[in-house]
């Protein structure tokens, strides 16, 4: 597997916020649907960069996930883009099965995604 295509200087340029954190948008790289907003830290980017599945920080658990481990609903980094401010990024992903853990295609209910 290829490692995602990289915009920016991430993960230097990234502004995290004072939990060392910064949001993730999550569209999918075939349908431009955003399918979701999840939390990184450093780790969590340098795991997604490195390994191309990606990973997040889950603020609830205090502990890294990596998408699909536990449900099969893989997310595959096609991309990471970091935002001109440098506190949000942008993650296309090709996505196997729903993104949400309610089994919704994306978080977002009654999005026309």
């Amino acid at each position: 597997m290829s490692a995602p295509e990289i915009l920016g200087d991430i993960p230097d340029g990234v502004n995290f916020n004072d939990q060392g954190l910064v949001p993730a948008i999550v569209q999918d790289a075939t349908s431009n649907a955003v399918l979701m907003l999840a939390w990184m830290n450093r780790e969590a980017i340098e795991r997604t960069l490195s390994e191309g599945r990606v990973t997040y920080f889950s603020r609830s658990r205090q502990e890294l996930w990596r998408k699909g481990d536990t449900s099969g609903n893989v997310q595959r980094a096609t991309s990471v883009a970091l935002d001109c401010d440098g506190d949000t990024l942008l993650i296309r992903v090709d996505q196997t099965g729903p993104a949400c853990h309610t089994g919704a295609a994306t978080c977002f209910e009654g999005s026309d995604q």
